[in-house]
């Protein structure tokens, strides 16, 4: 009876770690397909800041310029290629604003290498429209482009990751905030700051070790960034917290798979300008799951 029990225990276990697997290939898989969108973050091809002054921006259409916290763009003389979109204005001025810390896709345009590949055949829109994005950070406005054929686009073939592993399925207890505790934080680049909520704080548990970390984003959408002591990883990743069984701001503890840390954008073309950790968040330890730093 016993060796009964412990057969039906041991495969029930096996079962439940086959499963586990299971779901995280098909989220890798999931994860992989953002990534490899037209105007993913693996399109960014470059990051401009426009001044007062009216101007082109390199591989743009129009002039552009900044005035009285508003970003203006207009069709320039000998454009090969126009600026559209909902609200861009084709004949006359765009004005364009956004909130701090946010950004938006104002419109597309197609270069006119794009128009056609070099077989001569006439690639999907999604393959030659380059997104434009307007970004603010920091109170400058910032201008990016998102190129379906971006070099960094054309050569990518995975994210390298570590190998699951259960034991990195962590179950932290939580403390939430009464109040969100509003928190300036760096960024991928320089002379750039985020302004980010701190939502509660969470205690990591690694063998003997607890460390305490700083939770960010929304109670019911929680995330923590941080670093480690890893070799090969990003300088800091990101992992979306969930909860065992209710929603996460109901729950006492929250459930920390950290097969699923994820390397933010300005790991893969350096034209992020993701936040940084809070100061202190980092787990004094190696913690050899999830995403590695490209190749």
């Amino acid at each position: 009876m016993t060796e009964t029990t412990n057969s039906a225990t041991d495969r029930g276990g096996r079962d439940a770690t086959d499963a586990a697997v299971r779901e995280h290939r098909a989220w890798r898989a999931a994860r992989e397909r953002v990534l490899r969108a037209p105007h993913g973050p693996l399109s960014h091809t470059a990051l401009h800041w426009p001044t007062a002054r009216p101007r082109r921006l390199p591989g743009l259409p129009g002039e552009w310029w900044v005035t009285d916290g508003t970003l203006f763009v207009r069709q320039a003389p000998g454009d090969g290629t126009v600026l559209t979109g909902e609200d861009v204005e084709p004949d006359g001025l765009t004005a364009i604003g956004v909130a701090e810390g946010r950004s938006r896709i104002l419109g597309t345009f197609v270069p006119e290498d794009h128009v056609r590949s070099a077989a001569g055949d006439e690639p999907a829109d999604s393959e030659r429209d380059v997104a434009v994005e307007v970004i603010l950070r920091t109170g400058r406005y910032g201008v990016r482009p998102h190129d379906p054929q971006s070099a960094t686009r054309a050569a990518f073939d995975g994210v390298p990751v570590f190998g699951y592993d259960p034991a990195w399925v962590l179950y932290a207890p939580v403390r939430w905030y009464d109040v969100p505790e509003p928190v300036t934080v760096g960024a991928a680049l320089p002379r750039l700051v985020h302004h980010v909520a701190v939502v509660g704080e969470v205690d990591v548990a690694h063998g003997e070790t607890v460390t305490t970390l700083s939770l960010t984003g929304s109670r019911t959408a929680p995330t923590l960034l941080f670093s480690d002591e890893a070799d090969g990883v990003a300088p800091w990743r990101i992992l979306r917290a969930s909860a065992p069984e209710a929603a996460p701001g109901t729950s006492d503890t929250l459930r920390l798979d950290l097969n699923r840390a994820e390397n933010l954008p300005f790991v893969f073309t350096g034209f992020g300008t993701c936040p940084a950790p809070l100061v202190g968040n980092h787990l004094p330890f190696a913690v050899t799951a999830g995403e590695r730093a490209p190749r």
